[in-house]
């Protein structure tokens, strides 16, 4: 009997065991399937791509539907800002917020909030109070606003550009900084964490995107507040990017460097000015960047589109004033290792291809040659993706543009990423052998 039950026992094992593989198995397939959105790619790398909302919006049918299709995240544009939520002392509307947050609710997204203490946008009364009654109103809105949506808010933006921009370092005037101090700021902190446990607690500025005495300032700040036990448990960095200000080469390692202090990372309020390859190359070194540092949680754009961004002129944003998908968005959807091409040119499934060869071979180096050819639809821009064999060191590369995370190179075009169907070009590339001769692994191309 006991052989029999024995028997059985492991006949049940084995068939829940290929159940619940068979479960997998179709929820992996079914994930993959649904990584066809920027939400759903995003959270298939267990990271959020969220946006900015505006209340005043969600009576509009293809904003609504792009919201709802493309995020899994919100963040109250303006709604939870100072003026909005309590413009008379001891006043408070929610409205407007609570109209972006049960939206967002009914969705299934997270929510952002933004923001608590900031120097703009805040009502006139506020900056007529003397240092006893503004720390009184601080704590009151604090505790206000976070009560009114204990449990409703992922992470919440507590105090919002604090540092001055340029390369002092020093603290921004504002009726907070100037009559409460430098200490403001960690009792706006552990305020928060009193009036919402649950909540993760963010510090948010721009301009501290790259290494700089700006970002330096609030890493030391961050630091020290570690060091204490100061609650903070998130740096939200905003990405607000053009020409005159690109985006850093050094973006990851100063995401990595906060993130080793024991905080999370996120981008907050990306927007990137101009159009084409050249935009989508950007965003793309965005999002790269943020999948590069284990600790980046989450990535949200300044708005859903165009023509409501607060730089429409610039049309930085992944759809333009018709909703319609540019090659940005194409670029950040691949580089999230999901599938789509709602901006690909010719309307079809683009496609391409990516094959190598050695073009010059010598003892201690080679030159090598990558050929990206379009398939039966012209592209608006391509990635490519090489691994190199650990001690090689590329050297050089002409007709692309790369990016690194360890030994993989992604190659994006410097000039020639617009192909006709069919049509070719190239890139090539010099490499230091070190002792290795092998060949550089082609991941394959893609459509961005």
């Amino acid at each position: 009997m006991r052989m029999t039950l024995l028997r059985l026992s492991r006949a049940a094992t084995a068939g829940l065991v290929a159940a619940a593989a068979l479960t997998a198995a179709a929820h992996s397939a079914e994930a993959a399937e649904a990584a066809d959105t920027l939400g759903s790619a995003a959270a298939a790398q267990g990271r959020y791509f969220g946006t900015a909302v505006a209340a005043s919006h969600l009576g509009e049918t293809d904003y609504v539907a792009t919201l709802n299709r493309e995020f899994d995240s919100a963040t109250p544009e303006n709604e939870m800002k100072w003026d909005a939520t309590e413009p008379a002392r001891g006043t408070f509307t929610f409205s407007a917020a609570d109209q972006v947050v049960n939206h967002a609710q009914a969705q299934g997204m997270d929510v952002r909030g933004h923001t608590l203490v900031w120097h703009s946008q805040l009502p006139s009364w506020v900056g007529g109070l003397g240092a006893a009654d503004l720390r009184s109103a601080m704590n009151n809105h604090i505790n206000r606003v976070m009560g009114h949506y204990k449990g409703q808010i992922h992470s919440w933006d507590v105090v919002n550009e604090a540092f001055q921009d340029g390369g002092s370092g020093a603290r921004r005037s504002s009726p907070f900084q100037d009559k409460l101090g430098d200490g403001y700021i960690e009792e706006a902190f552990r305020t928060a964490r009193a009036a919402d446990p649950a909540a993760k607690l963010c510090y948010n500025d721009y301009n501290t995107d790259g290494v700089n005495a700006k970002s330096t300032a609030v890493y030391n700040m961050v630091k020290d507040f570690k060091s204490r036990g100061v609650p903070i448990d998130c740096v939200g960095f905003q990405g607000h990017f053009n020409s005159n200000s690109p985006v850093p080469s050094d973006l990851r390692a100063n995401l990595q460097r906060f993130a080793d202090l024991g905080v999370d990372v996120q981008i907050t309020e990306l927007d990137i000015e101009g159009s084409g390859a050249a935009q989508a190359d950007s965003y793309a070194r965005v999002v790269e960047a943020c999948l590069a540092v284990d600790r980046c949680t989450g990535i949200t754009v300044w708005g859903v589109t165009d023509k409501y961004s607060w730089r429409s002129g610039g049309t930085p944003l992944l759809f333009d004033g018709n909703y319609a998908a540019k090659p940005a968005y194409d670029a950040v959807l691949s580089a999230l290792g999901g599938s789509g091409g709602g901006g690909n040119p010719g309307g079809g499934t683009a496609t391409c291809t990516a094959t190598y060869t050695r073009t010059a071979d010598w003892s201690s180096g080679y030159n090598g040659q990558v050929t990206i050819t379009a398939g039966s639809e012209p592209i608006g821009s391509w990635a490519a993706t090489l691994t190199f064999a650990s001690p090689q060191r590329v050297q050089a590369t002409w007709n692309a543009a790369p990016t690194w995370s360890g030994n993989v190179m992604t190659a994006r075009p410097s000039w020639n990423g617009t192909l006709a169907a069919g049509a070719s070009t190239g890139f090539g590339f010099t490499v230091a052998k070190n002792g290795s001769d092998a060949a550089p692994v082609v991941g394959g191309c893609t459509v961005s």
